[in-house]
């Protein structure tokens, strides 16, 4: 019995091809559509997730300018709908001319009824998938987390713990790479507290000069210094009664790190060129992408103020180490993009896919929404390739892959480069370390050409 949800329109004018379609596919509800009308008016009745398109549509059955025309007006009206072009086996640029428009994919007649129905379950499969992304990004959660858009277990581990850590009174540290999100879960957490009534004030220490971040931090009186024509608050003072976000915490020059400590530790300030006490309450959150251990054994961050800091440490994997985040988030920025720039739906290639997945994104979520973005606004047709993203064959040069034999290769290659680096070169030890015997480090070492 078909499944009644799992509707495939095939176009086709051909009789004969019509009824070898129909049986290919038992497994789904079947309509045929002869024409360009009969098409349309079908999509009209029901929302058909994939379709099947023949070129060679009445009434320029020899041709190929009525199934153009047609491909043409299904992106644009139902833009949702993944559709396979059929076509001759002599028809090779017409193929790849339906696909730079949009089309999912493309198959050559004669029909093989187990490969097209591979090619149809796949388009199904990934339109299952856009349609559940789709519902969730639509939702509008009361959560403050709605801006965190995740199905990895490593990024569903962080939102739980500011889940946990945001309505307590404590100073948290945010770690993570440059573009992973620490300001979102720094918004995060003020949202879920209960001073998420109050101000939300942000200072990157990074992108302040050194002699006016002090000013800029705990504000000046009139007079303090020349062009200081009127007292000001600093943000500080401003993020009274909410949360202090700290950005590039890491870079604070180390006189400032004392007034901050002194700040943390009595909750008052003393503005540039002033002499009282101001009390302020205030929640402070820091971030930072660098190792503040080891700016601590550096003497270039206060051991002390590392400690007032991170009362709670919360780390953001890198986008690298987010299984599945890479396409979800990918799909999410187009449709915004899209949407932004024209409200044309466009997708993703197959290598754009494969590009987006094998790419190392040492940029994390930021670089990937900027390359989406650029895209966008480039592309010259309505379905983004892998150029189209800046992602050639170098950029996925360290793509994954699901060859068993090749991953265990790379993990094997790696193991011993990590043995040789430890001891020196020394083939005994690094056998040694390896478990393995002397000649088979040296086989080892030949099979990956690694002797040098």
């Amino acid at each position: 019995m078909p499944d009644e949800s799992r509707k495939l329109l095939v176009v086709e004018d051909d009789p004969g091809l019509q009824t070898q379609l129909k049986w290919c596919f038992e497994g789904y509800d079947v309509i045929i559509a002869g024409s360009r009308e009969a098409t349309l008016a079908e999509l009209k009745k029901h929302p058909f997730p994939v379709m099947t398109l023949d070129l060679g549509l009445p009434p320029d059955e020899g041709g190929t300018s009525e199934g153009f025309a047609t491909l043409e007006q299904v992106l644009h009206d139902y833009p949702h709908t993944k559709i396979i072009v059929v076509t001759g086996n002599n028809e090779r640029e017409n193929a790849l001319k339906a696909v730079a428009l949009g089309a999912y994919d493309f198959f050559h007649k004669p029909i093989d009824s187990e490969l097209l129905g591979f090619i149809v379950n796949r388009a199904y499969r990934l339109h299952e998938i856009e349609r559940e992304n789709r519902r969730l990004h639509s939702q509008q959660p009361d959560s403050p987390l709605e801006g965190v858009l995740t199905a990895s277990p490593e990024m569903l581990q962080v939102c739980r713990t500011i889940e946990k850590v945001a309505p307590a009174e404590v100073t948290v540290l945010v770690l993570g790479e440059s573009g992973t999100g620490k300001e979102l879960v720094a918004r995060a957490l003020h949202g879920m507290s209960q001073r998420a009534e109050g101000p939300f004030v942000a200072i990157n220490c990074a992108a302040i000069p050194e002699n006016l971040l002090e000013s800029e931090l705990f504000g000046y009186e009139k007079g303090a210094f020349t062009g200081a024509v009127k007292t000001t608050p600093g943000k500080v003072e401003t993020a009274n009664g909410g949360t202090l976000f700290l950005d590039e915490v890491g870079d604070l020059p180390m006189p400032l790190q004392a007034k901050l400590l002194r700040f943390l530790q009595e909750r008052v300030i003393e503005r540039v060129g002033g002499r009282n006490e101001i009390p302020v309450d205030v929640r402070v959150v820091c971030a930072t992408h660098r190792d503040l251990q080891g700016l601590i054994r550096e003497g270039d961050f206060r051991e002390d103020l590392y400690y007032r800091l991170s009362e709670i440490t919360v780390r953001i994997p890198p986008l690298r180490d987010r299984a599945g985040d890479v396409l979800l988030l990918a799909r999410a920025f187009l449709e915004r993009f899209s949407k932004q720039h024209g409200n044309k739906m466009h997708s993703f290639s197959k290598d754009a896919l494969a590009a987006l997945e094998g790419y190392r994104w040492p940029g994390n979520v930021r670089e990937l929404e900027n390359r989406v973005k650029r895209a966008v606004i480039m592309a010259e047709h309505k379905q983004i390739s892998a150029r189209d993203l800046e992602l050639g064959a170098d950029g996925v040069s360290d793509g994954q892959t699901f060859d068993l034999r090749e991953i265990r290769e790379q993990a094997e290659r790696q193991a011993i480069l990590r043995a040789m680096s430890h001891v020196g070169g020394k083939i005994s030890q690094a056998a040694e370390l390896l478990g393995v015997s002397r000649p088979t480090m040296y086989d080892l070492l030949k099979k990956y050409n690694l002797k040098d």
